[in-house]
């Protein structure tokens, strides 16, 4: 098992260098001067290459990307070219404002879809199975922010229960945090949980036709207690697979869900960034976006492991 994890660090590792290298690159590329944009359309050449200098875009290219990623390594992001701030504080802030955010809905979104999934599966047949998995259907065509309006609209401007938007940090508030987190967290989970139930389902009902199952039913389990310590196991590889696409989807997904709730998190520091040609801040958010993905990619190889025990070897 331990050579089986190492190899997966070691693609983990590859992955990330080749993904700063695609990045840096995407960004050297994209039409328009930063130091030009800094100073405006009627800067002098002479003030655009000094500020060129200060910035070190007169560099190499190759010298550029080693900077950009020892600086990464120490946790020094550069400084913004508008703000003229560190980038690496404001990128840890809003990181945990967009942690919060992508847990919480993946924790609405599993609630929902285990229970709701496998109900569905077991009773596939019956009235409460062919429900559930209509619903599930209508939750696939509606998009996370359409579902956060719609909350926004019920839940704090005509019951008045729940603020509409804004953020308080759990260190200053917890119950405000609390309120704060639970309508941006439902716009995430039902729209996933609807997704996920459809998985759950499928798996589910694909492992109650399997012959160690009806081996186990023979020799006088319940159905479910058949389920339960035997089939739940096999059906959850698939699912593993899933959720963690659906990590993936939630953390980028989260870039629209925090502009409808007013969330200081990654997502409105990318817009704001790419609206005011911040390159450099726009390339570290999209950095380290990736590599939340990598990483998301890389515990979900590791559960296979954990799950599948033919993979321990491989």
């Amino acid at each position: 098992m331990a050579v089986a994890v190492l190899r997966r660090l070691a693609i983990l590792l590859v992955s990330v260098f080749v993904a700063s290298i695609v990045v840096f690159l995407f960004m050297a590329v994209l039409p328009g001067d930063p130091a030009q944009v800094a100073l405006g359309i009627n800067a002098t050449p002479d003030l655009v290459a000094q500020l060129r200098q200060e910035f070190g875009l007169d560099r190499p290219l190759i010298v550029q990307y080693l900077d950009w990623i020892a600086g990464i390594g120490t946790g020094d992001f550069g400084v913004s070219y508008v703000t003229r701030e560190p980038i690496g504080p404001q990128l840890v802030d809003r990181l945990g404002v967009t942690l919060w955010l992508v847990g919480a809905g993946i924790t609405v979104a599993v609630a929902i879809a285990l229970p709701l999934g496998t109900l569905a599966a077991v009773r596939h047949r019956k009235p409460s199975g062919v429900a559930i998995s209509g619903l599930s259907q209508i939750g696939l065509a509606v998009p996370a922010f359409l579902a956060g309006m719609v909350l926004v609209q019920l839940f704090a401007v005509r019951l008045g229960w729940l603020p509409s938007g804004g953020w308080t940090p759990p260190n200053q508030d917890v119950g405000e945090f609390l309120r704060g987190l639970i309508l941006p967290a439902l716009s995430l989970g039902l729209v996933q949980g609807a997704v996920l139930t459809r998985y759950v389902r499928s798996s589910v009902l694909d492992t109650l036709g399997q012959d160690y199952l009806r081996t186990a039913r023979s020799k006088g389990l319940r159905p479910y207690q058949a389920l339960v310590r035997h089939g739940l196991r096999n059906a959850a590889l698939p699912v593993v697979t899933v959720l963690g696409l659906q990590l993936a989807t939630l953390l980028i997904g989260a870039v629209v869900v925090e502009r409808v709730f007013v969330l200081p998190g990654l997502g409105s520091m990318l817009l704001d960034s790419v609206a005011s040609r911040d390159l450099l801040a726009v390339q570290g958010i999209v950095l380290v976006l990736v590599v939340g993905v990598l990483l998301i990619n890389f515990v979900v190889d590791l559960l296979y492991v954990v799950l599948n025990p033919r993979l321990r070897g491989a």
